[in-house]
């Protein structure tokens, strides 16, 4: 069992009337899957994702600083 996981999808469903579950990978197309917080984080911030959770650690794009990336980052891997 996963108190924590339970008490955010009772608190989903009670602010919004249902609670969800979807499992899906955690990457941009044609990039592997997040496998570390800080490939999390920089997913995070170059995607239009508002928040990422990790562990109790609750990340709000706007409230994140400003983040340099490579503008040609989405070249790196070949769409499938």
């Amino acid at each position: 069992t996963n108190p924590e996981f339970h008490s955010l999808l009772s608190e989903f469903k009670k602010r919004h009337g249902c609670s969800v579950l979807l499992n899906t990978s955690f990457n941009v197309r044609g990039e592997p899957p997040v496998c570390t917080p800080e490939e999390a984080y920089t997913c995070f911030m170059r995607t239009d994702m508002d928040y990422l959770v990790i562990g109790s650690l609750l990340l709000s794009k706007s409230e994140q600083p400003a983040f340099e990336h490579d503008s040609d980052w989405q070249k790196e891997f070949a769409l499938d």
